[in-house]
């Protein structure tokens, strides 16, 4: 501001107009906004698994994130880690000193390709995290609290349902530039 920039909180630009010299940002329903540069520092959307009543549980019950307090939520619980990468694993293994048992659901073979070998073999060696390998989550259930989930083994089809009240989704992350398609090139 000091140096003649305007500054405009908005909730989120949803187009970029770059078909002419100087670029347009839409904002809403506002008319675009005209610029000769942009600075596009958007972020990062989580990946979550396609489940039909999943945002109704984000944060009482469903989780991106195992930080001290939600450990101290589900301590002498058992919970859910999604994923198969390091940032899985070491919720993992963090989680496991408080909680009960730790299911973790991948739905590849197992966890070698995808994480370092040292969680791998902490998971393995630690009594209270239990890998459930080829299987993902498949419905969660409550009222106002996560209370019950299943998942499915997608060899055996089998169905297990469980009282677990935490879910970790630990599944990574994409760039979060959906709204740049058809304006700017984008890698993976």
């Amino acid at each position: 501001q000091k140096f003649g920039a305007h500054v405009l909180i908005a909730k989120g630009a949803t187009a970029l107009g770059c078909d002419c010299r100087a670029y347009s940002v839409q904002i809403g329903d506002s008319p675009p906004l005209r610029a000769r540069c942009v600075v596009i520092a958007s972020g990062a959307e989580y990946r979550k698994p396609e489940l039909e009543n999943l945002s109704r549980f984000e944060g009482v019950g469903v989780y991106y994130a195992a930080t001290f307090m939600e450990a101290q939520l589900c301590a002498d619980e058992e919970v859910i880690v999604i994923g198969g990468g390091n940032s899985a694993g070491q919720a993992a293994v963090f989680l496991a000193q408080t909680a009960k048992r730790v299911h973790i659901l991948v739905r590849s073979g197992g966890l070698a390709e995808t994480m370092s070998r040292y969680l791998v073999r902490r998971i393995e060696e630690h009594p209270a995290i239990e890998l459930h390998s080829h299987t993902e989550l498949i419905e969660l259930a409550g009222e106002t609290h996560l209370a019950r989930v299943r998942w499915r083994n997608s060899q055996s089809g089998a169905i297990e349902a469980s009282e677990v009240r935490h879910v970790f989704i630990l599944a990574g992350a994409v760039a979060a530039t959906q709204w740049l398609r058809g304006c700017l090139v984008v890698d993976d």
